[in-house]
């Protein structure tokens, strides 16, 4: 037997379409039911707990309990940006299932990326970060200089370094192909965008929306 990370295990997990719809549904960040879950992999509410038992006992799902309900949800960042990776490969070797539409365009533009902002506007945010000298780039890794901590910190936007998590990550983009901006620094951007409503989540949808006054301000905070 060879040695190592069991990759055949993860990937069967992650192959079963119906698991790969529950999981790809969980990327918007919101966690949610078994049956909304069922509803978003097309399977019946006892074959959707037989896959998220699954899901659950390969390390890939956590539950957390409210009340009467069980809601499930991403076990953490680096299995999002596992996905993320992948919905980006089959995006580049296809087939494609159907021809994008209105709604993948707007993904494509500015969308949820479990806890982080992703697409067009996202990649653009983090070349100009590089240029500005807020963030460098390393050997796979993004380090935060002095100065973009000092111009975060003076727009409001806390910085909290999580036990296993980095402040920044580059995460592949699977719309441009190119990277954008994770970590706890690309959460905490998010949150700065939808705190000051230049966007609103699109429902049942992982797409963000700019209204024409928040593009505004988006494009002069973090494209200027």
């Amino acid at each position: 037997m060879r040695e190592g990370p069991d990759i055949a295990r993860i990937a069967s997990l992650v192959g079963d379409p119906a698991r790969a719809n529950m999981l790809n549904a969980l990327m918007g960040g919101t966690a949610l039911t078994a049956s909304e879950l069922a509803l978003e992999a097309g399977v019946s509410l006892p074959t959707a707990s037989s896959h998220l038992s699954k899901l659950m006992e390969g390390g890939l799902l956590t539950l957390a309990s409210q009340g009467r309900h069980r809601y499930y949800g991403l076990a953490s960042a680096q299995v999002a940006g596992m996905i993320e990776a992948i919905i980006g490969v089959a995006e580049a070797v296809g087939p494609k299932r159907v021809r994008p539409g209105p709604r993948d365009a707007a993904m494509r533009v500015a969308r949820v990326c479990y806890d982080h902002l992703a697409g067009e506007q996202a990649v653009a945010m983090l070349d100009r970060l590089f240029d500005r000298k807020l963030l460098l780039r390393g050997d796979d890794q993004i380090r935060l200089t002095p100065a973009g901590a000092s111009h975060f910190s003076a727009l409001g936007i806390e910085i909290h370094a999580k036990a296993r998590r980095p402040v920044c990550r580059a995460c592949l983009d699977w719309s441009v192909r190119r990277s954008h901006l994770a970590g706890t620094l690309g959460a905490a951007i998010l949150d700065k965008i939808i705190a000051e409503k230049w966007a609103r989540r699109e429902k049942d949808s992982r797409a963000v929306v700019f209204s024409p006054t928040g593009r505004q301000a988006f494009e002069r905070v973090f494209l200027a």
